[in-house]
């Protein structure tokens, strides 16, 4: 009954609303930030990997990378890559490419906003994120709320169980039963969250790189082996997405396929814009000591997420001679294309880059859900409510089909982002300060460094001043 309900709502914001609003927002902030993420690239670097003051408030900058790419780089990485090659054919990738360069822009915005409105949440640790900032910044609380919800009902509970129901599938194939799978993953999951987000954190730090590394390095050696093939595939790539040559397959649509199924994966993957990452990026202690710095280092997340490990999963299967169809897409295409390069080791290769990428999105989700269940006012009682509820999703998740809760989770998640992309535009004037600052100060060959009172104008903008002194 309310399938249809649903699906109309998705049709309308997905479709319509957050396809052109979520590129329109990106193009706006690469414009009035003046091409940040191309002009300071080297600073997106400098701010995650440079020296790390201790804060036993918050989690390092390089953490909060690893926290959000926790989150981003799941099955949509692998899947999802598939399904918008076969859907769009090779030239969504080139969409995919577009839409994530000038997200890195929103990312930006959206990231140093949370830092700029972050508090202390209990127990003294920082907490913000676009609640925190719709609430204080534009003071909207009752549309703050509502967000803090949406991000609930999405990030906490139902994303879980679809990541877990990945999981099963991938490894049922091998012959683990799907309740096995589901136990096993509560298990390990209850041993990181109940630790809270700086456990999460240590965890992230170690898996993330590793798994992510892992990947690109098997794209790489692929690459190099099939050198001669890359100059034909790339060329097919930017022909096809610009309409000059059809797909191969017969993909309806030519280039307006390609481009609708390379934004939407490209959107859903590195997440620029749903007000996602903020809740991470809040936890962070910047490095320097300026909201702008955490803007930068989650920029990067979406530059990794992207134009990295979108772009492996993409180049094993356009090299490997594997024809996407309808019957070989989403998982199965990424694993036929790394049974065509490694043989019967890349089809478990890519069984086990499942498991890591929809665990650490688990864990991930999980912090995000965490943060907006304290904007809603719950303390520790709620939280371990909440923990157990996740566990509960990734059981049941790992056995049942999830199709109309994943549709509900999508409805939710485009309210969230619609609500975001409305906040940071009109809080776009403050990003645009905190730039300025920030890049002036760089400029002058000095550490930046924010302090609320050389800034009297955000004083009563809702500014933490213990923070920002």
């Amino acid at each position: 009954m309310l399938d249809p309900i649903i699906d109309a709502i998705n049709g309308v914001l997905w479709n319509y609303v957050l396809i052109y609003g979520l590129i329109a927002v990106g193009i706006y902030f690469t414009l009035r930030l003046r091409f940040i993420q191309f002009v300071h690239f080297g600073e997106m670097l400098r701010c995650t990997f440079g020296r790390t003051e201790k804060d036993r408030d918050g989690i390092s900058p390089f953490q909060a990378l690893s926290v959000s790419l926790a989150s981003r780089v799941g099955t949509g990485n692998i899947a999802g890559v598939a399904v918008a090659i076969t859907l769009g054919g090779p030239g969504a990738v080139f969409w995919m490419w577009i839409v994530a360069l000038v997200g890195m822009a929103t990312a930006y915005a959206e990231s140093a906003l949370a830092q700029l409105y972050k508090v202390h949440g209990p127990h003294g640790m920082y907490r913000g994120g676009p609640a925190f900032y719709i609430a204080n910044g534009l003071r909207l609380r009752w549309l703050a709320m509502l967000f803090a919800v949406a991000l609930l009902i999405s990030f906490g509970l139902v994303f879980e169980a679809v990541q877990a129901n990945s999981i099963a599938e991938a490894w049922e194939t091998f012959g683990v039963p799907r309740w096995v799978t589901g136990v096993s993953l509560a298990f390990f999951t209850a041993i990181i969250i109940f630790g809270g987000i700086p456990q999460i954190a240590k965890v992230a730090e170690l898996i993330v790189p590793f798994m992510a590394g892992a990947y690109l390095l098997a794209a790489a050696w692929i690459f190099a082996t099939n050198i001669a093939e890359v100059p034909g595939v790339l060329a097919h790539i930017f022909r096809q997405a610009l309409g000059l040559e059809p797909a191969v397959g017969g993909v309806a649509g030519g280039m307006a396929a390609a481009m609708l199924n390379g934004v939407k994966r490209g959107l859903f993957s590195n997440e620029a814009g749903m007000g996602s990452a903020p809740n991470i990026a809040a936890v962070a202690t910047p490095d320097p000591h300026h909201p702008a710095a955490q803007g930068f280092v989650q920029s990067l997340g979406v530059f990794i997420d992207t134009i990295l490990v979108c772009t492996a999963t993409a180049v094993m299967i356009l090299l490997s001679g594997a024809v996407p169809s309808a019957e070989l897409t989403g998982v199965a295409l990424t694993q036929a294309a790394l049974g065509e390069h490694f043989g019967q080791t890349g089809i478990y290769f890519v069984g086990l880059a499942i498991l890591f990428f929809a665990f650490t999105s688990i864990i991930g989700n999980y912090a995000y859900a965490e943060n907006a269940l304290v904007y809603l006012g719950f303390g520790d009682q709620g939280i371990f409510v909440l923990r157990l509820a996740v566990l509960g999703m990734v059981i049941w998740g790992a056995q049942q089909a999830v199709t109309t809760v994943f549709n509900f989770a999508d409805a939710s998640m485009g309210l969230m982002a619609t609500i975001n992309l409305i906040a940071i535009v009109a809080l776009s004037g403050i990003v645009a300060q905190l730039t300025r600052d920030y890049v002036t100060q760089r400029r002058m060959g000095r550490r930046p460094e924010f302090h609320l009172s050389a800034h009297p104008q955000l004083a009563d903008r809702g500014v933490d001043n213990d923070i920002w002194r």
